[in-house]
């Protein structure tokens, strides 16, 4: 299907979305849990900041589209959430009797194409409800324009077309991911009962291998994926028709960002200046066990290092994480192992 933005129509947001809640919560006010998604100021994962404890008192209806309206990096963005959820008071539901996956997904994407008009300086949450957006309209049979006599969603009485928006995203070629794991199944994490173990013990941390002068301009959309210095995307720039400089199986992080670059690298890739690497010593992880660890990287370094503090390797290699022990006292990989794969998801995991 085609998209004739040239025949598009200007809607404004307030009567596309006749229904529009602020965010309830701050992350102080949450308990752990696994029932709930905690939903923020974050383009990626789908604005999923983190697993939390269901509060009937801040939940947020799902089947709408999430518009972010603060936060560093990301205001402007907009997601489509299908269930309910925890929202912080940085977002705004916006709510519409047509909303589906479909739909949603549709128009979260053309939001996100306003983000450039915001920032901290002019905040969406103060202009959200004047944003205009192009939408395609419905026409008659004859290709005549069907108009809406109440004038409910324009003043110039113009009807967006639901059905066309749905038709287009199905027409994409994907297959949805699914999952047997369902939310909550995991083994509870006792964290009272972990030890502390050096980073630097599991793993020799060094810079990825570079190819000179290549670039995210490099990136053709097929091949070897380029990592770079970038909090989104798991690193990856793009994909190059490049050979690999890097196997897979280790972990990546930028020594020039805030914290939130520790990523799994499963397949070989192509490094970047300031990418640093940290390759299993001495026994072959497992993909369950280098995320797990992944992620608890990222935990620790949330809000300790910044532009001001980088995450040198020397540094990292001297961080005591906290990890579950086995019987024996030692890290218990296959604890780690079971819980990823107990995880939503975690079941689609290969290795």
């Amino acid at each position: 299907m085609n998209l004739d933005i040239q025949a598009w129509k200007p809607f404004i947001t307030s009567r596309l979305f006749p229904v529009m809640e602020n965010g309830k919560a701050n992350q102080q006010m949450l308990d752990d849990g696994n029932e709930c998604f905690y939903v923020g100021a974050k383009r990626d994962d789908n604005g999923v900041m983190i697993h939390c404890q269901r509060d009937e008192s801040l939940i947020t209806k799902g089947n709408c589209i999430v518009f972010i309206c603060n936060g560093q990096g990301s205001v402007g963005f907009a997601n489509y959430m299908d269930v309910d959820f925890i929202g912080t008071t940085d977002i705004v539901a916006g709510y519409n009797e047509h909303l589906n996956e479909f739909t949603g997904t549709f128009l979260a994407t053309v939001y996100s194409q306003e983000r450039p008009k915001y920032s901290f300086g002019r905040k969406w949450k103060t202009h959200l409800r004047e944003t205009e957006v192009m939408l395609p309209i419905q026409h008659n049979s004859d290709g005549s324009t069907r108009f809406d006599i109440s004038h409910r969603y324009s003043d110039e009485g113009y009807i967006p077309d639901w059905q066309f928006m749905e038709d287009y995203i199905k027409s994409l070629h994907h297959k949805p991911l699914t999952t047997k794991n369902k939310v909550g199944q995991a083994p509870e994490l006792n964290v009272k009962k972990w030890r502390e173990f050096r980073v630097g013990d599991f793993f020799d941390i060094h810079p990825t291998k570079a190819i000179d002068g290549v670039s995210a301009d490099d990136c053709v959309g097929f091949g070897v994926p380029l990592i770079v210095n970038s909090a989104e995307y798991n690193g990856v720039a793009g994909l190059c028709d490049l050979l690999p400089t890097e196997d897979g199986g280790i972990i990546t992080f930028s020594d020039t960002t805030d914290g939130n670059t520790f990523f799994y690298q499963p397949n070989p890739f192509i490094g970047f200046a300031h990418v640093q690497g940290m390759y299993p010593k001495t026994r072959t992880w497992t993909e369950g066990e280098l995320l797990f660890f992944c992620t608890m990287l990222m935990f620790d370094a949330r809000g300790r290092y910044n532009y001001g503090r980088k995450m040198r390797r020397d540094t990292i290699a001297e961080v005591m994480l906290k990890l579950p022990v086995d019987a024996d006292g030692l890290p218990d990989w296959q604890f780690m192992e079971e819980y990823i794969k107990a995880l939503p998801y975690g079941d689609r995991l290969e290795g």
